[in-house]
């Protein structure tokens, strides 16, 4: 009804939508049913209202408009729990109503995001209302900070016990063990790494401080960076093994390969853990399927002997990372001869590992088992299944408790896979314009003319382009979860030939531009420059 847009009606409004909360399961059901029919339009302004609704609440522009609070309490749990039904009514279609990002409420950036994260820590999802009981409606960059928070406060705790075990045993306090402190070699890089967090399991919580051997310099964030850049760039290689690239959707997936330890990978989650517990953006580059594996379950169980980073699998996840298999099995199951006789397959699966080919039976006896037109579902679900969780069980394990070794926190359980993924590697979304606002310049003003050169440039290029030039000047193509401006970025002046291409020092997120006469030179300069970096383009 578009008269309950009006604040006005708000109290009738409520009033519906708590007789709406309060249904019961069957009618719930029927609702969520009848949400799903819906079109995008009239969809998108139920959620919007609601939302809006909830927010002139928390925040009313004119209060004498509405009840004291403590009369409507209820208001926002009932608004909440009608939000939660069209939520799952949105999940239940594909592709979605609506972005999930659309049931972001941007108000709750403004409330006591830990309040409410420790009443539903203390009280879950009982009588006693928190927004974390609705995490869909908390934005990634909220969620973030909860997180943040959530880390900080571990650490401190955790160098606080530090504190207190070296007082009470009469030793001098060292402020070197406040920090988790990594001190690796260059040329054992992930030797050194592994051995260094495997012997200081205890601090994974603590501040991160990087110490190259051999090498003068305090860690002021620049050699932390550049010890992920440089160890991504070593595990992920295609010689290293442990992972593989597809071409076609641009992705890494686990190598299936069997080996007598596992630990390079559990150090690939305590990489990924940490990069969130520090705040620092990865250039991995995994499916939406790791995420979700990673998320179950998003606390890790107490039993040793339950399964973890299994998840049901189906072909749009094999798609992500296979995607001319997927096509293959789709077609099998669309196939309208007879699949018998036409493909004559069995429920066996073949791998190469290491030049030998090996085989699998997807269930007992399946070498002996036809794939027929009545069985090919069940063939194609466990071939998926097989693929993307029995074959790398062994691999995915460690990596999901090396992952949850730092990250154990009830702050996961408010996360979708999508918004994992943004918190590792950051957002794919580019804002040119926010990062030319938010740049510092050293040896440049922002009014100079090749400063000027050089943003006009910058936002012509097509977006490929500036991928190009972020990940060029940053390490990763990505924003990370605040936007442009957690990046920290700046163009220096570098007093060199005009004739010399510009050179980045990822580690700090610095781009040093020669005085360039022409705006022609400096585009013709800089795209040769942001084309050929190798690698990261480490300085």
């Amino acid at each position: 009804n578009p008269q309950f847009n009006n604040t006005s009606t708000y109290v009738i409004y409520a009033h519906l939508l708590r007789q709406i909360a309060t249904l019961v399961e069957a009618d719930h059901h029927f609702l969520v049913h009848w949400f799903k029919k819906l079109s995008q339009k009239r969809f998108k302004q139920l959620v919007e209202r609601l939302l809006q609704f909830i927010s002139l609440r928390l925040f009313p522009a004119k209060p004498e408009e509405f009840p004291p609070i403590t009369k409507c309490s209820w208001w926002i749990p009932s608004a909440s729990k009608v939000l939660a039904l069209l939520n799952t009514a949105n999940n239940l279609v594909h592709p979605p109503l609506i972005p999930y990002t659309d049931f972001y409420n941007s108000t709750l950036d403004h409330i006591d995001l830990m309040e409410e994260y420790h009443t539903w820590q203390s009280f879950g999802n009982s009588h006693r209302f928190s927004f974390c009981q609705y995490p869909f409606v908390i934005s990634i960059a909220a969620k973030k900070i909860i997180i943040q928070r959530d880390s900080e406060q571990q650490m401190i705790s955790i160098a606080r016990q530090s504190l207190v075990d070296k007082v009470s045993r009469r030793q001098r306090p060292d402020m070197n063990m406040l920090f988790l402190n990594m001190k690796v070699r260059r040329t054992h890089l992930v030797s050194d790494s592994l051995d260094e967090l495997t012997r200081k399991r205890a601090d994974l919580k603590k501040k991160l401080k990087v110490t190259f051997v051999g090498e003068a310099g305090l860690d002021m964030g620049g050699l932390t960076k550049e010890w992920f850049l440089l160890l991504i760039r070593q595990i992920f290689h295609p010689d290293y093994g442990m992972f593989t690239y597809h071409k076609d959707s641009y992705c890494h997936w686990f190598s299936s390969f069997k080996c007598d330890n596992y630990s390079e990978f559990r150090l690939v989650g305590i990489l990924m853990g940490l990069a969130v517990y520090n705040s620092i953006t990865l250039d991995i580059r995994f499916p939406p399927c790791c995420y979700k594996k990673l998320l179950s379950p998003p606390i890790v169980p107490s039993d040793q002997n339950t399964p973890v980073g299994i998840c049901s699998v189906t072909t749009d996840d094999l798609c992500q990372i296979m995607p001319e298999l997927a096509h293959g099995l789709s077609e099998l199951l669309s196939y309208e001869g007879n699949v018998e006789e036409d493909f004559y397959s069995t429920f066996q699966v073949f791998q190469e590992e290491f030049g030998i080919i090996k085989s699998y039976n997807l269930k007992p006896g399946g070498d002996k088992i036809p794939v027929t037109n009545q069985n090919r579902k069940e063939y194609v679900q466990l071939y998926i299944d097989f693929l993307l969780n029995k074959s790398i069980y062994k691999q995915f394990a460690a990596f999901y408790y090396g992952f949850h070794s730092v990250c154990a926190s009830n702050a996961l359980m408010l996360l979708r896979p999508e918004e994992v993924e943004i918190l590792v590697c950051g957002s794919p979304e580019l804002d040119m314009h926010a990062l030319q606002r938010s740049t510092q310049y050293d040896g440049y003003a922002k009014t100079d003319l090749t400063i000027r050169y050089f943003w006009d440039v910058v936002l012509g290029f097509p977006l490929d382009l500036q991928k190009k030039l972020l990940h060029f000047t940053t390490g990763s193509d990505r924003v990370p979860v605040g936007g442009m401006a957690d990046l920290n970025f700046k163009i220096s002046k570098n007093e060199t030939s005009t004739n010399c291409l510009p050179i980045a020092h990822t580690c700090f997120n610095q781009l040093c531009l020669p005085p360039y006469k022409s705006k022609k030179d400096l585009k013709q300069k800089l795209i040769i420059g942001i084309s050929n970096s190798e690698g990261f383009g480490l300085e």
